[in-house]
């Protein structure tokens, strides 16, 4: 199945390659046999996304992303291995949808001419204060 990331984006299941592996940590027996853990890569150049996502992702500043421009997740949080696959996914998704978001571009505003009163009203009130605590010249 592939993973939505927006209406129009999605990442087809062939770009993606994922791996049971063995995981880490305390298991039991049981940990010798089954594999439960999920090692997934997914190759940013040779992937379908448009340019611009692809050079925002090269750019992250995330050690998840390798320096041959793939991304490695291993996920196993859980015993099961469904469970593992759909958190690798979740996490993809999460690091390509935040590179798809687009800022809200800012305007510029000015204050107006009652802020501006207000604002210098305020400093010349302080700056009052200020002298009023000086020493008094006899």
């Amino acid at each position: 199945m592939p993973v939505n990331i927006s209406a129009d984006l999605t990442i087809p299941d062939d770009e993606l390659e994922i791996t049971a592996i063995r995981a880490q940590g305390a298991g039991g027996q049981n940990v010798n046999k089954v594999s439960t853990a999920i090692h997934l890569r997914f190759d940013i150049r040779a992937s379908s996304l448009p340019e611009r996502y692809k050079e925002r992702l090269l750019q992250l500043p995330d050690q998840r992303v390798s320096k041959e421009g793939v991304i490695v997740l291993k996920a196993q949080k859980y015993k099961s291995q469904e469970k593992n696959r759909a958190e690798a996914l979740s996490r993809l998704l999460q690091i390509v949808s935040r590179v798809t978001a687009t800022r809200k571009r800012r305007i510029a505003t000015q204050p107006s001419k009652s802020a501006q009163r207000k604002r210098l009203d305020g400093k010349r009130r302080r700056s009052l204060v200020k002298i009023l605590r000086g020493k008094i010249d006899e």
